[in-house]
């Protein structure tokens, strides 16, 4: 079992930059790829970002250049770095942790770009 707490959402201007957090219980995290979803009001939930346990990454095309995932091992904990924000970005932001069989998924911390 593996527990997921997503924060640091909130509302910004365009432009503005943002740090989402995503904390894991257990003692698996260093060994998992961990992902960033995100899901707008009307559309289907996306794939933002994923890092490996080797610390590879991987960005949809729409957020490279503005978003940077990393994780820290010894917190448990990874991030999502957005800047440059856009109106487009505004979503729900989940962190999504694939185990074996089972998927684990956070509560979700809202985003929300607007001037």
């Amino acid at each position: 079992q593996v527990q997921l707490v997503e924060s640091g959402g909130g509302s910004v201007q365009p432009g503005g930059s943002l740090r989402l957090s995503c904390v894991a219980s257990g003692t698996i995290f260093r060994f998992v790829t961990l992902n960033w979803y995100r899901q707008a009001p009307g559309k289907q939930r996306e794939l933002v970002a994923f890092i490996t346990r080797d610390r590879d990454t991987n960005y949809v095309d729409s957020v490279k250049g503005r978003f940077t995932i990393s994780r820290d091992n010894t917190k448990n904990t990874a991030y999502l770095e957005m800047n440059s924000l856009k109106p487009e970005d505004t979503a729900v932001y989940y962190c999504n942790v694939p185990l074996g069989s089972k998927t684990y998924w956070g509560q979700g911390t809202q985003v929300t770009v607007s001037s």
